[in-house]
């Protein structure tokens, strides 16, 4: 009887070390992000912000800069900000790697560069119309083309007359098909190799991203409203609402090399030309940038090698083959692998 009353008390005390545990295993999150300065660390999450998802595309969640000197967390927005350096918004209106912000026209029905990296390539398409007696387009960010690890993902804001929040007017591709991503928060899908992850933030029209310790890329679509054509003078047609994509990018590991409308401004010796104190600091680089497709490499300051993104991906794949001394934890932290 004694035997049977300790196991039971030994069992109720090992329960409610497990739970708490895994309680406060909860509100700790690992930093993966390989070559930055808090990478294997578990940092804890803020109690406002316990986790890094949620099915409330409002809420704010639990996120890491692994690149920071402090290895701290912060409870952030999972839709782009639209007044934070990586970003891209509006008619489009950039704030750069420097912190400043340029606005960047392109020209309507054509595809510019935004970044220009070794292993990596970000294409935009620009959409917008031109109304009679100006010199100009009015453009927006319609789609992006993404090339990383040898493989293509594209996607695009589809042209509407009319905007309804109740319809997703998101549509993907992976390799030249189509990328199916059922709509509703948490949808996810990923590339076989795992190194590509596209995470719906709302059940419709916001998606993120993830470039496995490369880009993290936030993604909103919104159309081109009364008041914005009001303030604007758009003159936006009654058959188009100009369904465009709000963005703001998150990289870890670009090179000195980058280069692209946005890229560029990421590099330690670049010179921002837009004018300080300008109320629309414009710049140019229409010729430097343009390229032929969504998903095309080639531009005149592009510095993409596809021979080079083929050979990472073959050296990380072999990497992983070589990985021993896998141990599995119970502590909901998943699996940690060492050589």
């Amino acid at each position: 009887m004694e035997i049977a009353k300790g196991s039971s008390i030994l069992f109720m005390v090992l329960l409610f070390v497990t739970s708490l545990i895994q309680a406060n295993a909860y509100y700790y999150r690992q930093c993966s992000t390989q070559g930055t300065r808090c990478y294997g660390k578990y940092i804890k999450c803020p109690a406002e912000c316990p986790s890094s998802e949620s099915t409330n595309p409002k809420a704010k969640v639990c996120h890491i800069d692994c690149d920071k000197p402090l290895c701290r967390a912060v409870c952030r927005s999972r839709k782009p900000n639209c007044n934070a350096p990586g970003s891209g918004c509006y008619d489009p209106r950039f704030i750069g790697g420097d912190g400043r912000v340029f606005y960047f026209h392109g020209k309507s029905n054509e595809h510019f560069t935004l970044v220009s990296d070794t292993t990596l390539q970000i294409n935009a398409h620009f959409i917008g119309h031109r109304p009679a007696g100006r010199a100009r387009d009015y453009t927006w960010i319609q789609g992006l083309g993404i090339l990383f690890n040898s493989k293509s993902i594209s996607l695009e804001a589809t042209k509407t007359p009319q905007w309804s929040d109740n319809v997703d007017h998101l549509k993907f591709t992976y390799n030249g098909n189509p990328l199916v991503l059922p709509e509703g928060p948490l949808s996810i899908w990923y590339t076989p190799q795992k190194d590509v992850k596209v995470e719906r933030v709302g059940s419709k029209n916001s998606v993120i991203v993830t470039l496995e310790d490369v880009a993290e890329i936030l993604v909103n679509v919104v159309p081109v409203t009364n008041e914005d054509d009001r303030v604007h003078n758009y003159q936006v047609p009654s058959d188009d609402c100009f369904a465009h994509l709000e963005v703001q990018f998150r990289f870890f590991g670009l090179s000195p090399k980058v280069d692209g409308v946005l890229g560029r401004t990421y590099r330690l010796d670049f010179e921002n030309p837009a004018k300080p104190g300008v109320a629309m600091p414009v710049v140019g680089g229409e010729d430097r940038y343009r390229t032929t497709s969504l998903l095309s490499p080639n531009c005149a300051s592009c510095v993409f090698s596809k021979e080079t993104a083929s050979e990472k991906e073959t050296t990380k794949m072999t990497e992983l083959i070589g990985t021993i001394d896998c141990s599995k934890f119970s502590y909901g932290l998943g699996i940690v692998c060492r050589k």
